[in-house]
C-alpha cells in the first residue's frame, strides 16, 4: 500500500528535481565507466573497443607471457635437439636474464626449457647432427689440409734447386700452386666459413713475412738495389723459413679447431646453464690456442734448421697467432673484429715500409722516426712482432668473450 500512496501521491517540484538530478548522476557515472572499460582494454591490446572480448585477450596474454616469445622464436625451438640450443639462439638474439624475469624466469636457460617442452615434435623425428662424422669426410679434409704445407716444400725445394729463370718460373709456380691449395682447405673441413672477408689482408701479412723484413733491411741501407732472387743474401734478402712453417702448419690448424669444435659441442650438450657452459669451455679455448702455439713453434724450429735460415721466431709466431685466431672467430661466425684486426694489422705494416722510403723526399726524415727506433731495438723483425703481437693478443681477449658463448657454438655445426 506505501507503494500505490507513493503513486498518488502529487509530485512537487522539489521532488522531481531531486529525482532527475539521481538520474542524471546514474546515467553519467556508467557511461564513464564503460569508457573507461574500453579505454583500458584497449590499451592493454584489444582488438575491438567493445565488448568482453579484448579484455579476455589481455588477460590471457598477462597469464602466458611466454606464449608471444614462443610464437616468434617457433622455428629456434621445433629444430632444436635440446634446451640448451633454445637458450643459445635466443642468446644471440640478444635476450638476456633481464629479459627473462620479464617472463617470469631466473635466467634464460629456465626459459629455453619452457619453450622446449611446449613445442610439439614427432616420435620419428630423426635425430640432431652427431658429432662423429663420415670417415670419407675425415680423409678429404686431412689431405686438402696437408696440401698447402707439401706444395710450399715441393716449392722451396725448386728454388733451391735451380737459378736464372727456371728460378722464377718455380717462384711463380710455386706460389700459385700454394695458394690453390690453402684456398681449397679453407673451403672444406674444420677451417671452412660461410664468410671470406680476410683473403686480402691474410695475402698481405703472409708476402710480408716472405719479402717485408728483407725490404726494411733493404731501404735502411739506401737499397733496395734490385729484385729478390729467392736467397737470404741477395740485394732483398727473403725469408722463406717462417712461411714455410705456416704453411706445413694448416694440418695441425685443422685437426685443433676440429678438436676445439667437437669438444666445445659436447660441453655445450652437458652443460645445465649458459654460465656453465661459459666456465667449461673458456678452459678449453686457451688449451687449443697453447696447443697450436707449441706446434707451430717446433714447425719454425725445424724449417730454420732444414733451410739454414734465422728461425724467426717473434714474427713467425705472432704471425701464425694472429691467422689462427682470426679464423678460428670466422669459423664460430664472428667476422667483424678479425677483418678489422688484420686490415690494421696490414695496413701498419704497409706504413711502416711507406715512411722508411717517404723520409728520402725533403724535409720528411721526421716520418721514419719512430719505425727506426722500433728497427734499432729490436731489429727489423721488431715491426711486424709488434704489430701482430697486438693484433693477436686483441684477437685473443675478443675469443675469450665470444666463443665462450653458446650461441657461437649451437648454429656452428660443420661437418669436415
Amino acid at each position: 500500500m506505501s507503494g500505490l500512496d507513493d503513486l498518488d501521491r502529487p509530485e512537487t517540484p522539489g521532488g522531481n528535481a531531486a529525482a532527475v538530478g539521481k538520474v542524471a548522476t546514474v546515467g553519467k557515472a556508467a557511461s564513464l565507466g564503460k569508457a573507461a572499460t574500453v579505454g583500458n582494454a584497449a590499451e592493454h591490446g584489444g582488438a575491438g573497443v567493445a565488448g568482453d572480448r579484448p579484455s579476455s585477450a589481455a588477460r590471457r596474454a598477462a597469464a602466458d607471457p611466454v606464449k608471444a616469445l614462443l610464437h616468434r622464436h617457433r622455428a629456434l625451438c621445433e629444430r632444436a635437439v635440446d634446451p640448451l640450443e633454445i637458450a643459445a639462439g635466443l642468446e644471440a638474439h640478444g635476450v638476456t636474464v633481464r629479459t627473462a624475469a620479464r617472463f617470469r624466469h631466473r635466467d634464460v636457460f629456465s626459459l629455453a626449457e619452457e619453450m622446449y617442452a611446449r613445442v610439439p615434435r614427432d616420435a620419428d623425428a630423426s635425430p640432431g647432427p652427431t658429432d662423429q662424422p663420415a670417415p670419407r669426410g675425415h680423409t678429404t679434409w686431412i689431405l686438402l689440409a696437408l696440401l698447402p704445407g707439401t706444395l710450399c716444400a715441393t716449392a722451396v725445394a725448386g728454388l733451391r734447386l735451380t737459378d736464372g729463370r727456371p728460378r722464377l718460373i718455380a717462384a711463380v709456380v710455386g706460389v700459385l700452386a700454394v695458394t690453390l691449395a690453402l684456398r681449397a682447405a679453407l673451403r672444406r673441413g674444420p677451417l671452412s666459413a660461410a664468410a671470406r672477408v680476410t683473403g686480402v689482408w691474410t695475402c698481405w701479412l703472409v708476402g710480408y713475412a716472405l719479402f717485408g723484413d728483407g725490404l726494411l733491411h733493404a731501404a735502411l741501407a739506401g737499397g733496395p738495389d734490385g729484385l729478390p732472387d729467392g736467397t737470404a743474401d741477395g740485394p732483398w734478402p727473403v725469408s722463406v723459413a717462417p712461411v714455410l712453417a705456416l704453411a706445413l702448419a694448416c694440418a695441425p690448424a685443422a685437426g685443433i679447431t676440429h678438436l676445439f669444435t667437437v669438444r666445445a659441442r659436447r660441453k655445450l650438450a652437458a652443460s645445465r646453464g649458459l654460465s656453465d657452459f661459459s666456465a667449461s669451455v673458456r678452459p678449453l679455448l686457451l688449451g687449443t690456442f697453447a696447443l697450436f702455439m707449441g706446434v707451430l713453434t717446433a714447425l719454425v724450429a725445424l724449417t730454420g734448421a732444414v733451410l739454414g735460415e734465422p728461425a724467426a721466431h717473434p714474427q713467425a709466431l705472432t704471425l701464425g697467432a694472429l691467422l689462427m685466431l682470426a679464423r678460428l672467430l670466422t669459423v664460430h661466425g664472428c667476422t667483424r673484429a678479425p677483418t678489422l684486426v688484420l686490415a690494421a694489422s696490414a695496413a701498419a705494416q704497409a706504413a711502416a715500409l711507406a715512411t722508411l722510403f717517404a723520409c728520402r723526399l725533403p724535409g720528411c726524415g721526421f716520418l721514419a722516426a719512430p719505425v727506426e727506433a722500433v728497427i734499432a731495438a729490436c731489429g727489423p723483425a721488431g715491426v711486424p712482432t709488434a704489430v701482430c703481437g697486438i693484433g693477436a693478443l686483441t684477437l685473443l681477449a675478443h675469443a675469450a668473450r665470444r666463443l665462450t658463448r653458446a650461441s657461437a657454438h649451437a648454429s656452428t655445426e660443420r661437418s669436415p
